[in-house]
């Protein structure tokens, strides 16, 4: 299975092929320009590069939403081109969903955070340790055929898997949001741009275990987002082009402006 991933959903821009579980190619940039300047030549150079031919493509992940308006606009319509000028199936991928992927095998949960602004954060929580609970239940079938004690684990049927979602994500404040994990009392793996702007408060008031991601795995990358879709198509999560839509998960401040001065 082919699949191309696009991310344009905050200031990362980036694109990624991934052959059934090889990462053929990535190619990702977090810099201050606009996605209308840099998606299409990015996958242009990196489709040069493996000599991609696009029909054989069997699906195209996008990333959904939440994030920058903008950006998801450009990467929706940058996928939907693809998709009907190739005539192949878009999946949407959840913006959070695939950055917590980003740290598979992860123990604990893991919490996204993106900047939305007035003290909130896109955010959610995940866990992503289904890879090592799968290693462990081989391990324990092995140890019970072996007639040697073990714990019990999870079936371990899909190695891969997709994210557990503990909190959907959402909108929160802050403040909520370290409740929220104090509350599932498990160490917890932020990552995520929303991760700066409140990194002070998180080490000053959080009251369970936690840590920052590194930066090779902190920002999103179009290959978790072609990987998690890879999961999606196995499932069956597929879109036409035309029926896409993103999700903005809450209006545009321009669309709020409006609103409160039509009341």
């Amino acid at each position: 299975m082919k699949i191309l991933g696009i991310e344009s959903s905050s200031l990362v821009a980036s694109v990624a092929v991934v052959t059934d579980d090889v990462m053929t190619a990535e190619f990702t940039a977090n810099f201050k320009k606009t996605h209308s300047q840099t998606l299409l030549p990015m996958l242009d150079q990196m489709g040069q590069l493996i000599e991609l031919d696009m029909k054989t493509l069997d699906a195209i992940a996008v990333a959904a939403g939440p994030g920058s308006f903008t950006g998801l606009r450009i990467g929706a319509a940058t996928a939907k081109g693809l998709g009907l000028a190739l005539d192949k199936p878009l999946v949407a991928v959840p913006t959070l969903e695939a950055l917590a992927y980003n740290l598979w095998g992860c123990a604990g949960v893991v919490c996204p955070m993106l900047d939305a602004r007035r003290n909130q954060v896109y955010t959610g929580v995940y866990r992503v340790d289904f890879g090592s609970a799968a290693v462990k239940s081989e391990a324990d079938g092995n140890a019970a055929e072996n007639g040697t004690a073990a714990g019990g684990a999870a079936d371990g049927k899909d190695r891969m898997g997709i994210p557990e979602i503990i909190l959907d994500q959402c909108a929160m404040d802050i403040v909520e949001l370290m409740r929220k994990l104090e509350e599932i009392g498990e160490p917890v793996t932020f990552l995520g741009d929303g991760v700066p702007a409140f990194r002070a408060r998180i080490e000053t008031e959080l009251k369970v275990p936690y840590a920052f991601a590194p930066a090779q795995s902190n920002r999103q990358r179009a290959a978790s987002v072609a990987a998690l879709g890879a999961e999606y198509v196995k499932r069956g999560r597929t879109v036409t082009a035309a029926e896409f839509k993103p999700d903005y998960l809450r209006k545009s401040q321009a669309e709020r402006e409006r609103e409160e001065r039509q009341e």
